[in-house]
């Protein structure tokens, strides 16, 4: 028997949400209605749903559509989401789009029309299906790649999702490695509960303590009431834990007992639960070698590299830089409302041969950057953002210098003057020099540390 599709329905009017639900379970659907944010917020990480309809102007507990369309995504990419309102301003309707919503609807709503966006939204073809090694089909939006370093990686994702090992997914900034846990997750045994991403680095002891394994109220100075932690929030779902490397050592030990005992104490409090929780880690550092230098917990290593996965970085499968390329221009004309647009090829060649130091990341951000900026239909080489142009030329030029041999040294050279010259053109605007490279604020500044980049 075919899996149903599961649909939430939230709205405070009680008689509208009940009705919406009944009309919506017909068929392949199960529609469900809450009636308060809060109580959304909470059956959305609790259980996975193909699609979400809430009201934008709910305002209960300064929760509104806005936050639940960003739980609903946060819980799980596949979610959609359509949002509802008898009215709203158009910044917040683009800001809906902008962050992923499906559609938005102007109330009163026919139901023979919300029936036909519902199914639409349910059938959404926008899952990339990749075959690999007989192991049947492999799904997730975004994931591609038909170079033999991906269909290496796909050919692991394939075996290792099903089941509940941890995962070690290792790679330089802007790879992916979320996207590829979230893939993990998406296509295991636990995608109807919750996958909950934690970025490790820059959190103090105590805030990453409180993060992972919750606090009880009065535990310290502004913790007014109790709170779950992620490891209770994602209970019988995955926990994704983002630059494990950068993980503080008696955090790392705290860690390790959790992980292997599956219970978990609240700060504060002497109450423990237990907890089925996956975990997936990432980290752009060399694990092995932090181990060596004593700054990562060899036990800890073992225990969170059930399986380990190289994500490689974008220079190293050019191939792929097209398809990659054309998908992310859909999205972005997709999410920003704008006509279809199409790469000419001439624009290709000039994105095939950049070496990308902020990889995946930094190629989304310049093709939506592009779809913003240009009115054409087909975007062409000069619409591409002049860095490119520039540091392109800049690695012609060092590849000339040193007969077409750029490892080593000629990469980070390359990284480093991208920086500095994406700085110069923002007037040393960090953030702005960030979403220019693709790459997180936290890693541009360490980046310019370790360059020591003035």
């Amino acid at each position: 028997m075919a899996e149903k599709y599961t649909i939430l329905i939230v709205d405070t009017d009680t008689d509208y949400a009940d009705a919406l639900a009944a009309a919506l379970s017909r068929g392949d659907a199960n529609a469900s209605a809450v009636y308060a944010a809060s109580d959304a917020v909470e059956t959305i990480e609790r259980r996975f749903f193909n699609l979400v309809i809430t009201d934008l102007n709910l305002n209960d507990n300064n929760i509104n559509g806005i936050d639940i369309l960003k739980a609903a995504k946060q819980s799980s990419q596949d979610c959609q989401v359509i949002l509802t309102a008898a009215s709203a301003t158009i910044e917040s309707c683009k800001e809906a789009i902008r962050l992923g919503a499906y559609d938005y609807l102007e109330k009163p709503i026919e139901i023979s029309q919300l029936r036909q966006i519902a199914e639409r939204a349910l059938k959404k073809k926008e899952s990339v299906v990749v075959k690999s090694y007989g192991r049947g089909i492999f799904r997730f939006p975004g994931v591609m790649g038909k170079s033999p370093v991906m269909q290496t990686v796909f050919a692991v994702l394939s075996r290792v999702s099903p089941t509940n090992l941890t995962v070690l997914i290792e790679g330089e900034s802007g790879t992916g490695k979320e996207l590829l846990a979230q893939a993990i997750h998406s296509n295991s045994l636990r995608r109807n509960n919750a996958f909950r991403p934690l970025n490790c680095a820059g959190l103090t002891e105590s805030l990453l303590e409180s993060e992972l394994f919750g606090h009880a109220k009065g535990s310290f100075t502004g913790a007014t009431e109790a709170r779950k932690g992620l490891f209770e929030i994602a209970d019988k779902g995955t926990l994704f834990l983002d630059e494990i490397g950068d993980m503080p050592m008696v955090m790392q030990a705290k860690l390790l007992r959790v992980l292997e005992d599956g219970i978990v104490v609240p700060v504060g409090s002497n109450k423990s639960t237990v907890v089925d929780v996956r975990v997936i880690s990432a980290t752009n550092h060399n694990l092995a070698a932090l181990v060596e230098q004593g700054k990562f917990r060899q036990d800890l290593y073992f225990r969170i590299k059930g399986v380990s996965i190289t994500v490689p970085p974008l220079r190293s499968r050019v191939e792929d830089i097209a398809e990659l390329a054309d998908y992310f221009l859909t999205l972005a004309c997709q999410e920003l409302g704008i006509p279809s647009k199409t790469i000419s090829d001439n624009a290709l060649m000039i994105l095939q041969g950049y070496t990308w130091p902020g990889n995946v990341r930094q190629l989304r951000t310049a093709i939506r950057t592009m779809a913003v900026m240009s009115d054409a239909e087909k975007l062409d080489v000069r619409d591409i953002p002049q860095e490119i142009h520039h540091l392109r030329q800049l690695a012609g030029n060092v590849a000339v210098s040193t007969a077409g041999n750029l490892s080593g040294v000629a990469l980070n050279e390359l990284e480093k003057q991208a920086i500095i010259d994406t700085l110069n053109s923002v007037q040393n605007n960090r953030e702005q020099a960030a979403k220019l490279l693709g790459i997180g604020e936290r890693t541009l500044y360490r980046k310019i540390k370790e360059y020591n980049i003035q």
